[in-house]
């Protein structure tokens, strides 16, 4: 396949950035960015010897995306004995994510940076049957030189954006030279099959599914842990502020402190997106009065706790499943919204702010169903915590998201489908 100008220049500049590569591979793991133990896989240096037989490589971006793929490859290591899974991702929160939910047969790498002297180290070693992209992290260097070995290459759950779009028509060519080496692109929505056929996408090789996160199992979460929690909780109204980010803290507590004049008992989970920030939203809170416990310091949830920091990993699906309301955040300020198949899926009601962009197809839908509310300020966040209270109204939503949710197994099908044709064609 030729290689369009633009991305011969940037292919030429990658074959000898290694040494600028290593500088900022060091400032970031000065900064706290990077895996001090495992920095050489940012380099294409292995972290595990290469498994014996056929071998599936998933890369994602981050932690949202890593999560959405697990179902399949979980799914595909039941149908399969001799295959064997790579999975490669880019942060350290998100290797600290699917640590836990590491099916058999599978392992995380950290993917190397764009480097080409980087990227074949990597290719190299792993040797992958079949490479399977998530969402639209497109890196020139690994896709042609992945390509170039003959690797089928395929791309699910694709989400390329109208400010994504914007950005690679200032170099058309090098966009259509990287996507016309997919073989299958499965498209989230509507709009990202227009855009990638604007861009010189063959239009046969793009498929509108929907989103792999419709898909997704539910978190799993540790039932003893649960019912420990309910009954420290007792018959206290529980609220959920999920995936905070800063200043959604504020927003919340805020909101929390008017809900306690209308039910003076209730509770309120806060679980920050990165952990990291527990002990200072803690110190923040308690200078503003509030009675707080803080998890990883293993503070006890008392009767008179008035909001519960959840700066933990891994523990999402006990929150939603604990929590009957939970306000989705990373949307009340611009960060683009979190994944709201997640408490739908636990039987959790759903309220999210305005900045929704990175789901927005799937809240427009669980608006349509019913299932999900718009709050933008404490007093809207207030207002309908407080109409959730009734059982009858918190159920009807719940139950709402939940078929949207459920609705959308298919998705996972159809990947599954089309990953075993490629699998098959490949020998």
């Amino acid at each position: 396949m030729a290689i369009a100008p633009g991305l011969s220049i940037y292919l030429a500049l990658s074959r000898r950035a290694a040494a600028l590569a290593g500088r900022v591979l060091n400032r970031r793991l000065a900064a706290g960015k990077e895996h001090p133990t495992r920095i050489g896989e940012r380099r294409g240096e292995p972290g595990h010897p290469r498994p014996e037989g056929r071998l599936i490589w998933f890369h994602a971006a981050s932690v949202g995306e890593v999560l959405s793929i697990l179902e399949l490859v979980r799914r595909l290591v039941g149908d399969d004995p001799d295959l064997n899974f790579l999975i490669t991702s880019g942060t350290v929160t998100s290797a600290q994510a699917v640590e836990s939910r590491l099916p058999d047969r599978a392992v995380h790498q950290f993917i190397p940076l764009d480097v080409v002297p980087f990227v074949r180290r990597f290719l190299d070693h792993w040797r992958p049957d079949l490479a399977v992209w998530t969402e639209s992290e497109l890196w020139p260097a690994l896709i042609v030189e992945t390509h170039a070995r003959g690797v089928p290459m395929v791309l699910v759950n694709a989400r390329l954006s109208d400010r994504s779009y914007r950005r690679w028509w200032l170099m058309p060519w090098t966009a259509s030279a990287l996507l016309n080496r997919f073989l299958v692109i499965h498209a989230q929505d509507g709009v990202t099959s227009y855009n990638m056929r604007r861009l010189g996408l063959n239009p046969d090789r793009i498929e509108v599914t929907g989103t792999l996160k419709e898909g997704s199992s539910a978190l799993t979460f540790d039932e003893p842990e649960r019912a420990d929690l309910a009954q420290a909780i007792g018959r206290r109204g529980t609220w959920l502020a999920a995936s905070t980010h800063p200043g959604e803290e504020e927003l919340a507590a805020d909101a929390h402190r008017k809900i306690l004049r209308r039910a003076p008992r209730m509770l309120m989970i806060l679980v920050p997106r990165h952990p990291e920030r527990g002990r200072d939203i803690v110190d923040i809170l308690r200078l503003a009065g509030w009675r707080v416990a803080l998890r990883s310091a293993d503070e006890p949830l008392q009767p008179d706790t008035e909001i519960y920091v959840a700066d933990t990993l891994g523990e999402m699906g006990l929150w939603y499943r604990i929590a009957p309301i939970s306000l989705v955040c990373g949307s009340l300020v611009p960060v683009g919204g979190h994944n709201p198949f997640e408490p739908a899926a636990l039987g959790s009601a759903i309220l999210h702010g305005p900045h929704v962009a990175n789901f927005r197809d799937i809240y427009e839908r669980l608006a349509a169903a019913g299932a999900a509310k718009l709050v933008r300020k404490p007093d809207e966040i207030t207002a309908a915590v407080t109409a959730l209270l009734a059982p009858d109204q918190v159920a009807a939503m719940a139950h709402a998201a939940w078929e949207v949710c459920s609705s959308g197994a298919r998705v996972t099908d159809r990947a599954l489908e089309m990953l075993q044709n490629q699998l098959d064609e490949a020998g």
